[in-house]
């Protein structure tokens, strides 16, 4: 049985490592955004929450959503790919319960 669970999670990681290969803009953007919220201190991700309430976005944010809306894949490897270090930080700083 211990070999079965293995080879799942091997076969699980390769999956991940394909879908992140299919999009290596999307992969950048993902590291860029990660990277962001790993160097803010908490103070610094308030005051962005504070004072980006109703900023519009600039034509690449919007490109860059736009993508993701229309392609459900890179949505979901995007997502996959940085839920847990944000949630993680924005946790530490006391965003989230």
């Amino acid at each position: 049985m211990s070999k079965r669970i293995w080879f799942v999670a091997l076969a699980a990681a390769v999956a991940a490592g394909v879908a992140y290969a299919q999009f290596p803009i999307m992969d950048a953007v993902a590291n860029k955004v990660i990277q962001k919220y790993q160097s803010a201190s908490c103070e610094q991700l308030w005051q962005e929450k504070a004072a980006g309430k109703g900023q519009p976005k600039g034509p690449e944010e919007q490109r860059a959503v736009q993508m993701l809306r229309n392609d459900p894949q890179m949505r979901t490897a995007f997502f996959n790919k940085i839920s847990a270090p944000i949630v993680n930080k924005m946790f530490e700083c006391g965003m989230i319960p």
